[in-house]
């Protein structure tokens, strides 16, 4: 089968990096190709791959999956023994809650601390919502940590962790203050080999922003 994942700058694209974790986690062979973002003919390259004009976008046998958590269950179905999801049918439905909570929402978030992968810009962004949103996304590991007992959110790597894996980012880029459960986590991203293979590509892309 052929799997192709048109991702957006590596620098910049905190949906991109989501369904690219799913899929390195799957152990699936696919290929990555990346537009990059803000330049003369970024929307045309990514039109011709996506009508919906938008990345990330999957392609495989014929059929174009955009939207993250929706090429995240795609690849979840495609390949179940990976295990994407918790077998447990309750632990499943929170997975699958949080992961939805991260999608729609943390918009303050996403606005003043926008990914920004290899910079350092402590204090930048502190906004009050964007910090409320901070919160509750610290309150959501130390939850599930907490009941998993780590290193990741259900214990194992699930799709909930690709979900989360950006803000961890944010969190290193803009000095957002974590407690010992939440550096460990963020921590556990870092370290996973697919984490560290999208970092080096990032931090050899030109800076646009």
């Amino acid at each position: 089968m052929s799997l192709v994942l048109h991702v957006g700058s590596k620098r910049y694209s905190s949906w991109s990096l989501r369904p690219y974790l799913a899929l390195a986690h799957s152990e699936v062979t696919f290929e990555t190709r990346t537009i990059l973002l803000d330049r003369d003919d970024t929307k045309a390259k990514i039109a011709a791959v996506n009508p919906a004009g938008k990345v990330p976008v999957l392609h495989h046998d014929g059929v174009a999956i955009w939207d993250s958590l929706a090429i995240c269950e795609y690849v979840a179905e495609l390949v179940p023994d990976a295990q994407l999801w918790p077998a447990d049918r309750a632990q499943r439905a929170r997975a699958r809650a949080i992961s939805a909570e991260m999608h729609a929402g943390f918009a303050a978030l996403r606005r003043d601390m926008s990914m920004d992968l290899g910079a350092s810009k402590p204090g930048v962004g502190h906004t009050p919502e964007a910090l409320a949103d901070a919160r509750r996304v610290m309150q959501i590991w130390r939850d599930q940590l907490a009941a998993s007992r780590g290193p990741f959110l259900f214990g194992a790597f699930t799709i909930a962790d690709a979900m989360y894996a950006p803000v961890t980012t944010r969190f290193t880029t803009y000095g957002v203050d974590l407690d010992e459960p939440c550096r460990a986590y963020v921590a556990a991203i870092a370290a996973l080999p697919a984490m560290k293979r999208w970092a080096a590509d990032a931090a050899a892309e030109p800076a646009t922003r």
